[in-house]
């Protein structure tokens, strides 16, 4: 059995992929709270501000921020971190999806 899915990438942890030939890892989590523009921006500069963040998206109307980091960071710590950095732009986290 391959390690890897038929895409090329790698199931981690509930919620994350990792895509070996860019070393990167994706992880999808609910917010809740955001309601606007604003609420994207503060997410985005507030999570892409963290040193293992390589991008943020935010879908605003369906609650999720997916968070890419350069290789595999410690699913706990990083969580942790990302809760933070959603708390200090004034909303929550509520999970991973």
């Amino acid at each position: 059995m391959s390690w890897f899915t038929s895409g090329g990438s790698r199931p981690a942890a509930h919620g994350t992929t990792t895509t070996p030939a860019a070393g990167r890892t994706a992880t999808v989590y609910r917010v809740s709270g955001m309601t606007c523009g604003h609420c994207r921006t503060a997410v985005t500069k507030s999570v892409g501000a963290l040193d293992e963040v390589v991008s943020v998206d935010v879908d605003v109307a369906g609650g999720l921020v997916t968070v890419t980091a350069g290789g595999q960071p410690d699913d706990t710590a990083f969580d942790t971190a990302i809760a933070a950095a959603v708390d200090d732009a004034g909303y929550e986290l509520t999970g991973r999806v």
